[in-house]
């Protein structure tokens, strides 16, 4: 019998490990534990911590934290493109944050819009939006739209 003549089912079901049945079973007294740790103890899946280090200090205690980080202060906003409202709305239509969430430019309403001005825009748009980049602002109004701060 030669390799390329055995079926895709030989090998294809293994049968499971029986572990803690005795020294005769090769896996019989710690069951493939190991002697010591918490890998060798009943309950222990999970049970220790991703960042756990033993004994030694966690590294994230390690390094020093100062000055300021502005994680915490940040604004954050729905970014919306020029392109995008081409494709997305009517020459003469409103453009408003409500109007983004129905065709599903943003999802949430809640945060500050800002159209940025990637891509061109040939159609007349009325847009309302917290924030205008420049280039943005240029586009519109040269399409003979309007921006409209809110």
């Amino acid at each position: 019998m030669m390799i390329h003549e055995l079926t895709a089912k030989v090998g294809k079901h293994r049968r499971r490990k029986r572990i803690g049945r005795g020294h005769g079973s090769g896996s019989g007294k710690t069951a493939g534990r190991g002697e010591k740790g918490a890998g060798s103890r009943a309950g222990f899946s999970g049970s220790v911590h991703v960042l756990s280090e033993g004994g030694q200090m966690p590294y994230f205690r390690r390094i020093p934290k100062r000055g300021f980080n502005n994680a915490r202060f940040r604004k954050e906003f729905a970014i919306v493109n020029v392109q995008a409202l081409e494709q997305r709305f009517d020459d003469g239509a409103t453009v408003s944050p409500a109007t983004l969430v129905e065709v599903g430019l943003i999802h949430d309403i809640d945060k500050p819009v800002k159209v940025l001005g990637q891509g061109s825009l040939g159609k007349k748009l009325s847009v309302t939006a917290k924030k205008f980049s420049t280039g943005a602002r240029e586009k519109i109004e040269a399409a003979g739209g309007s921006c409209t701060e809110a």
